[in-house]
């Protein structure tokens, strides 16, 4: 995922906070709570403490939040440029957010309230093609074939109908909920923009997130994501710039809003666990694919209890010295064997911290 930052000027590069945004990644935290468990205690005080009438209706919507994290959520970055004093700036409050969210043109709000009929689309933009909308919702089931069709039809209501829901969640439980985490982004926003302003844009991103990197010519941004898109902070039709945005409820995600026609945003999470770095997706690439070998895999049940030499190995399995150096370099490579010289012996063993993350390194690359 790369973002295209040659010329842009360093003004242009905020960190803000934005209520819409946490809500919907408060949204879907409830949705999908095994994304996050640290949030497992609110997600289920809060569930439980939802009226009937709204959880029936967040249920009804929740495709909005749940497979994808749809565009709506963060309205400022669709406003075309000199449409008014808010282009490219979240609102102060929810309220004033939701007043953004009104002001996107009805094309704009229908494709990004429709990313999940039409995200093989999304990078390329355009208009939502009827029939196509159609058939993909009907595979995803009855509700979210209705929905499409109702925004399809009317979408000044259902307009109306996702705003209502918004400011009912923010009654139920999110005004509570901003009050609370609030303090704590600003407090991030403010902290990451300082080290912007005296460290340099390098510095910056590695602190939202070691995902996230510049080229030295500073022309490119570059988030190592499971995902491909390309998108641009220099387009002067939605105003140039970058904004970051940080989240309490987003960890593992980072999102990068790269719709065309859409100024380009980083929803990056705060306060994750004390974990190592994620790895990077080729390296993870890397470490699957070299422990899927079935002969790699069973020289792994020796490494793993002890060090052994390429010739001990040979002799285990039967194969000859240069097979098992074959097998090594692979696994080495992959950053999941050590090596060490002991006299004229030279001694292989498993990273077992290395393949014990493995798991984890999978989920956070996939959720990322």
């Amino acid at each position: 995922m790369t973002i295209d930052i040659a010329g842009l000027s360093p003004e242009r590069i905020v960190f803000e906070i934005s209520p819409l945004a946490e809500l919907g990644v408060a949204l879907h935290a409830l949705a999908e709570p095994g994304h996050h468990p640290g949030l497992h205690g609110w997600a289920t005080a809060t569930t439980a403490g939802l009226k009937p009438d709204l959880a029936d209706r967040l249920h009804e919507a929740d495709f909005l939040w749940r497979s994808t994290f749809s565009d709506v959520f963060m309205p400022f970055a669709g406003l075309p440029a000199g449409s008014g004093a808010h282009t490219g700036a979240t609102g102060a409050c929810l309220a004033e957010e939701l007043d953004l969210l009104d002001r996107l043109d009805e094309e704009r709000f229908v494709s990004a309230a429709l990313e999940f009929t039409c995200s093989n689309a999304y990078g390329i933009g355009g208009p939502v093609r009827r029939e196509r909308a159609l058939e993909l919702a009907a595979t995803r089931g009855p509700k979210q074939l209705d929905f499409t069709r109702r925004l399809l039809d009317d979408p000044a209501s259902v307009r109306a109908w996702i705003r209502r829901l918004f400011e009912d969640c923010d009654q139920a439980f999110f005004a509570d909920t901003w009050r609370r985490v609030s303090t704590q982004l600003a407090a991030d926003a403010r902290h990451k923009s300082e080290l912007l302003r005296h460290k340099g844009l390098a510095d910056a991103l590695h602190a939202v997130s070691p995902a996230l990197a510049v080229d030295e010519d500073r022309t490119r941004i570059s988030a190592d994501k499971l995902a491909d898109g390309r998108t641009t902070a220099v387009d002067p039709a939605v105003g140039a710039g970058l904004s970051l945005v940080p989240s309490s409820f987003g960890w593992p995600h980072l999102m990068v809003l790269h719709a065309p026609g859409w100024r380009p945003v980083i929803h990056y999470p705060v306060g994750s666990p004390a974990l190592p770095g994620p790895a990077p997706v080729e390296l993870l690439t890397r470490r699957m694919e070299a422990l899927a070998h079935p002969m790699r895999m069973r020289l792994c049940r020796n490494l793993a209890r002890a060090p052994f030499t390429t010739s001990e190995l040979a002799d285990a399995y039967g194969i000859t010295a240069p097979e098992v150096s074959r097998h090594l370099a692979v696994l080495k490579k992959a950053g999941l064997i050590s090596t060490r010289r002991r006299g004229r012996y030279v001694l292989h063993q498993l990273d077992v911290a290395a393949v014990a993350r493995l798991g984890s390194d999978f989920l956070e690359t996939v959720l990322r």
